[in-house]
């Protein structure tokens, strides 16, 4: 159908404000195409409508879970601007994760229409589409509009998609439901003039209980925990959380937040975010920056200054006097399981898929989605079986799966055969073979190596062995994300992982750090620290090795958390150390390519001469020492001795630098002020530290521990400081990987 006619037939359906911000798009998009819109300028009007540029190789992707065959050959390129000469993505908000059917056959629609058929469902509860062309994208985004989705402000420095627990409403152990609240948030503050000015972007979260792992707000900008106090609603608020590079804890702002206070106190935050958070330094304009820098204290008394200088306005609590009744109206009457109609494998998926609701007789059944995946016609068959069983009662989860509220005990057997009928019957649901993972190197720019095809890996072993792991094992989580921004939450899982790569026999060889000692628990009460980067065809060989040893040597009871504190991180690193070192390309070809990706992981063979080989060696030797001080600083936290720990981070940071610097310069000394101003001039100031992953920030972790060094170290700050100093040595192999790059193509 032609863009007129679309506009033709959605006219009337879509909220007048809506039509009017896609138009104002669609104009933009005109005059960036014609050259008229510096791509500067555009990129945030993009983003902030959900627009993504993506890695792209030929409409592919390597995971082994779905491929996906490039539809667009015919149409043809449109200008410069790489968004035009090759697909992209669409992310689409879906607040707190509830979708309805017929959103989800819109949903379906579009996949086939503009992408590849294929919905994924992310980490924040979102929908997105990949290889969309970018001229199709407003009459994408009506056709959201008129079932009442919008994309707007999905990406870009605005407040995402707020996200909530799926349980809501259904939950045995909430305090109430807080789907309402999510929903509310999300509307009060989309376009909203006070969130238009941040430096970076600021997610929130929702849960109802304070000890699930549901709602994970400890690791948010902004996070509401449901509490009543006196018979009254409320909130327990917190701020200034975040995974990324160095991951922060969320901070409490309020103890309690009366429910008519919820939306005018987080509007006077974004205020406060806005007006004093970092602009310039992207690196450093997160929310968690400006708590950290403040103080948790300061930044209290801004937030309440602030607050009372707001100027009224009545949708505060206007929302309250519309509040549902009802978590979802079910549309069968309940009824018990009985023994009669199971299919084989029932039992297994009953068991680790469906969770007995608060509502007597009901259940919710999660669907479960390897990688976040689902077809156009699966969608389709969803949002059908929903009606049948649940009628309205769909969400996405944060671990990519979809649920199915108030589904009657009765249907249960029922529910299982028309969900496998259409291949979504899967079991192991919420069990260590339910890997979350990030795009990685199939689609995202900054994806260092392929986490999904190696969570396609892990998960096609991990479901061969269903019903054979010990209970204690079969309950881990297994998160990995393509680089070490966080995006497949891998700080907070049993097991996680992020991509990066070392430099070995003049190739560079895909691996991934090794994470441990995170918690989903308390809503992500705790994160995992590094403990050594295997290469990426040995990470199924460190599971076996991890949880091998966790169900032989653990106590009865005991977490994979606590098993792992008590070990103590060089014990774990001792599973792990024998599968980290790689032989020559000659004799071990299979670990110089990623999962699932018959490309070998390299530029190409270097040819490096002696002079760069040299050079390569001095390096190579010199930064062990900065890992092993890394890896000490773990061990001294874990000891309770936080600033030696810090210290230690700082002094690997200082070795990698130094390791650098000797590469040019050799009889740089050991003295910190010879090592930062070398590094300074040789490596930061003229930006050949930095990197498209990077992008300088690591480098100025040094800069700025050296110039401002602290007086006062807690645990969290060590942590912080330990995080920084394993980025920085990341940095480090990077440049110098480079720098060897750049030696092999200079004519002897």
């Amino acid at each position: 159908m032609s863009h007129a006619s679309w506009k033709q037939t959605l006219e009337g359906r879509i909220d007048p404000g809506w039509a009017e911000e896609i138009d104002h798009f669609e104009g933009q998009l005109e005059l960036r195409r014609q050259g008229k819109i510096e791509e500067k300028v555009f990129a945030e009007t993009r983003l902030r409508r959900g627009v993504y540029g993506q890695r792209y190789d030929n409409g592919k992707r390597h995971d082994g879970v779905a491929e996906r065959p490039l539809a667009f050959e015919e149409k043809p390129t449109k200008g410069p601007d790489t968004l035009w000469d090759a697909p992209g993505m669409q992310r689409i908000k879906i607040p707190f994760g509830g979708v309805s059917p017929e959103q989800l056959e819109v949903l379906a629609e579009l996949a086939e229409d503009y992408s590849d058929n294929i919905l994924h469902v992310t980490t924040r509860q979102d929908f997105q589409l990949h290889f969309v062309h970018i001229e199709d994208t407003p009459d994408l985004m009506r056709r959201l509009a008129a079932v009442d989705i919008t994309t707007r402000e999905a990406c870009g420095n605005s407040v995402r998609n707020v996200t909530a627990c799926p349980r809501a409403g259904v939950c045995r152990g909430e305090a109430f439901d807080v789907s309402p609240y999510a929903h509310a948030l999300m509307r009060f503050l989309l376009g909203h003039p006070d969130v238009q000015d941040f430096g970076r972007k600021f997610k929130p979260a929702f849960s109802g209980c304070e000890h699930e792992a549901c709602g994970l707000v400890q690791m948010h900008d902004g996070g509401y925990v449901a509490r009543m106090r006196d018979g009254k609603r409320g909130f327990k608020v917190v701020v200034g959380g975040g995974l990324g590079p160095v991951p922060h804890q969320a901070q409490v702002l309020s103890e309690f937040t009366p429910e008519e206070e919820l939306l005018p106190q987080m509007q006077a935050v974004c205020r406060v975010f806005a007006r004093l958070g970092e602009k310039r330094n992207r690196g450093r304009a997160r929310i968690k920056f400006l708590v950290a820098k403040l103080g948790i204290e300061e930044f209290r008394r801004l937030v309440e200054e602030e607050r009372v200088t707001l100027p009224h306005d009545d949708r505060w609590t206007a929302f309250l006097d519309d509040m549902p009744h009802t978590s979802g109206e079910a549309v069968l009457e309940p009824g018990p399981l009985g023994d009669a109609g199971r299919s084989p494998g029932f039992e297994a998926w009953h068991r680790s898929n469906v969770y007995a609701q608060r509502q007597e007789g009901y259940a919710m059944a999660t669907v479960h989605l390897p990688l976040g995946d689902m077809t156009s016609d699966q969608a389709r068959s969803l949002a059908d079986i929903a009606r049948r069983f649940a009628g309205e009662n769909l969400r996405t989860t944060v671990d990519q799966n979809v649920v199915i509220r108030f589904v009657p005990d009765a249907e249960l057997p029922a529910l299982y055969e028309a969900l496998c009928a259409v291949g979504l019957g899967a079991p192991g649901a919420g069990t260590i073979a339910d890997v979350v993972t990030c795009p990685g190197t199939d689609t995202c720019k900054l994806g260092i190596a392929a986490s999904r095809g190696l969570g396609s890996e892990m998960i096609r072993r991990l479901q061969a062995k269903a019903g054979t792991l010990p209970e204690a094992v079969e309950a881990l989580s297994i998160k990995a994300s393509g680089c070490f921004n966080s995006c497949g939450q891998h700080h907070i899982s049993d097991i996680g992982f992020y991509g990066n790569s070392r430099k070995i026999d003049g190739r560079t060889v895909p691996h991934f750090q090794v994470i441990l000692g995170g918690q989903r628990q308390e809503n992500g009460g705790s994160y995992g620290l590094a403990v050594g980067s295997v290469p990426s065809k040995a990470v199924p060989l460190a599971i076996e090795a991890l949880t091998g040893a966790f169900a032989e040597g653990r106590e009865p009871d005991e977490s994979f958390q606590a098993w792992s504190a008590r070990l103590g991180k060089r014990s774990m690193r001792e599973l792990i150390k024998p599968l980290m070192s790689v032989g020559p390309y000659a004799e071990e070809p299979e670990f110089y390519s990623d999962w699932s990706d018959v490309r070998e992981f390299t530029i190409g063979d270097l040819g490096v001469g002696e002079c760069a080989g040299e050079v390569v060696s001095l390096f190579g030797i010199e930064v062990v020492k900065a890992e092993a001080q890394a890896f000490d600083a773990q061990i001294a936290l874990d000891d309770g001795d936080a600033g030696g720990a810090e210290s230690l981070a700082y002094a690997a940071m200082l070795s990698a630098a130094r390791a650098l610097v000797r590469t040019e310069f050799i009889d740089v000394t050991e003295q910190p002020e010879d090592v930062v101003a070398e590094f300074r001039t040789r490596f930061f100031e003229n930006e050949r530290f930095f990197d498209k992953y990077a992008k300088g920030k690591f480098g100025a972790y040094l800069l700025e521990r050296h110039a401002n060094p602290d007086t006062t170290v807690d645990d969290a700050l060590a942590a912080r400081r330990i995080e920084e100093a394993q980025l920085f040595i990341e940095a480090a192999h990077a440049c110098e990987a480079r720098m060897t790059a750049e030696a092999a193509e200079v004519p002897a």
